[in-house]
């Protein structure tokens, strides 16, 4: 039985928790690992691309949108390479639609820049502990840069916080 997906706070330890300061967007959910033997990047990796199609359909519909006010084209969320090494990931390379900060066995830190936002997505993967098996952790904090930045986030918010624990959920599904 998968575990259930939580609504959470940043966790102060996280390499995101530093950019909540200011935020406009901050989101958060974890769940327990069934596994625990994979680096951080893998679960990424993997959180990718078990995304719906459909919202890697909805993804599509966002770049075609946007483009006519300045926002770049992301690509597809599920655009990434079940082939490479999780750990050969350096930062200021691109993971998706993302740009890595930072790859530790813990934690992998990701950003993506616009000149109307700045997007930061953190998967952490907690220790076990005396009371709890090791979770994992999906955050998202935004920081937009000007009102188009703002409004954008108006409709995405809602849906980012409806789709975030749904692929977080199926990352859990189709773990071991």
């Amino acid at each position: 039985m998968p575990s259930e997906v939580v609504r959470c706070d940043v966790p102060v330890a996280s390499l995101i928790y530093p950019r909540v300061a200011n935020a406009s967007f901050i989101d958060a959910h974890q769940a327990a690992l069934a596994d625990a033997d994979q680096p951080a990047m893998a679960y990424f990796l993997d959180l990718m691309a078990s995304m719906p199609g459909w919202i890697d359909n909805l993804m599509v519909l966002r770049n075609r949108v946007v483009q006519a006010f300045g926002f770049k084209d992301l690509g597809r969320l599920t655009r990434i390479d079940r082939q490479r090494d999780p750990a050969s990931y350096l930062p200021g390379e691109r993971v998706g639609i993302f740009t890595l900060v930072c790859n530790t066995p813990e934690e992998v830190l990701l950003v993506d820049r616009d000149k109307h936002l700045d997007v930061y997505i953190s998967l952490l993967c907690q220790p076990v502990t005396a009371d709890s098996p090791r979770t994992v952790v999906l955050s998202t904090v935004v920081h937009p840069h000007n009102l188009l930045g703002r409004l954008y986030m108006l409709p995405v918010a809602p849906f980012h916080r409806f789709i975030a624990p749904i692929a977080l959920g199926r990352l859990l599904r189709a773990r071991p």
